[in-house]
């Protein structure tokens, strides 16, 4: 759980291990999987402990190891603590960072499921997928999706930060309106200030202006407005706020965790940190804009995993919904909401 404005796999991770853990096991079973790991952030200090602790007490409890209640199937789990590593979110580096590998992504083909960890075949899942797991065991596969919409049935867990009265996580319809997320359920915008943007699924999705946000919070719905509900982080930015500094912010995120495996990522990141960043110092040059975009065009889907997209979208989004603020900068040299480095 690396991509900034996400933090909802931490709540269940420190809130209810022992969902997970039994999420793992229905898994497991399923799959007749005898060994798991739980990859953790290394950031995430407190959280691996209160796993490690919680896989004890269900081993001590007979939910974990040698035959299993009696029914002849064994299974060990193990935390396994990462280096803090961005790209470790994507499933192969992850694999590769789990084998005392480097954390850089593989070619596909093959896919985990046929070739993962050690050789062996593998899947590769988010914690909020495993803890939905014994609910729906319990109360069926139909009841879950009836709690959300076509297609995209059952709930979501819904990071929501930034300028709200009430930040935090939310587990609503996966059909939820996005306005009803921001307004209702975290309270509004923080000091009565206007809304100027909001980062719907992360830092990696595209954002949108306040007169986007009137929609459903399902994937077609996002994809229809060209955005995504990516990992359910919902970003709010108040009026006031300077986009160019917020880009630069997120520029040097991806310039910083770039593996440095693929070229147009490796030198693409670097060069959106250092365009972006001499904009918003007011240092900007006539055709900076025109360049970034260019350089997004050069990276965009030419890289073995989609970090380099990921910089790409926002960078892309915060120009083409807010050029105008780009464009003041480069022509005042100065940032014109006062903000410095």
């Amino acid at each position: 759980e690396g991509e900034p404005g996400t933090f909802k796999d931490r709540v269940i991770m420190t809130r209810g291990p022992h969902l997970l853990i039994e999420g793992i096991v229905i898994s497991c079973f399923a799959l007749r999987a005898h060994a798991c790991w739980i990859y953790v952030r290394g950031e995430f200090v407190r959280e691996a402990r209160i796993v490690d602790e919680a896989i004890a007490e269900a081993y001590a409890a007979g939910f974990l190891g040698k035959n299993i209640l009696g029914t002849g199937f064994d299974l060990d789990v193990t935390v396994h603590r990462g280096a803090g590593a961005y790209i470790c979110g994507e499933e192969t580096s992850l694999i590769n960072s789990l084998e005392g590998k480097r954390g850089w992504p593989r070619l596909k083909p093959p896919f985990p499921a046929s070739v993962g960890a050690f050789g062996l075949p593998t899947i590769v899942n988010n914690v909020e997928t495993i803890a939905d797991i014994p609910w729906i065991i319990t109360n069926g596969g139909e009841t879950f999706a009836a709690l959300g919409v076509e297609k995209n049935g059952g709930t979501r867990l819904i990071g929501v930060s930034g300028a709200v009265n009430r930040p935090g996580v939310y587990e609503l319809s996966a059909g939820v309106n996005l306005k009803e997320i921001i307004y209702r359920h975290a309270g509004g915008i923080k000091d009565g200030k206007a809304l100027k943007a909001v980062i719907p699924g992360g830092s990696s999705t595209p954002v949108l202006r306040p007169d986007e946000i009137d929609v459903s919070y399902d994937i077609e719905s996002m994809g229809k407005i060209g955005t995504m509900a990516g990992s359910g982080g919902v970003i709010v930015i108040p009026e006031g706020a300077c986009m160019v500094r917020s880009l630069s912010v997120l520029m040097n995120f991806y310039a910083h965790e770039s593996c440095g495996q693929c070229t147009p990522c490796r030198e693409g990141t670097g060069w959106l940190k250092k365009i972006v960043g001499r904009i918003e110092e007011g240092k900007g040059r006539e055709g900076d804009v025109e360049l970034i975009l260019d350089l997004c065009d050069n990276m965009m889907g030419r890289t073995i995993c989609p970090l380099a997209d990921a910089a790409v979208m926002p960078a892309q989004s915060f120009i083409w919904k807010f050029r105008e603020e780009f464009d003041r900068h480069i022509g005042e040299q100065k940032c014109p909401y006062g903000n410095r480095f």
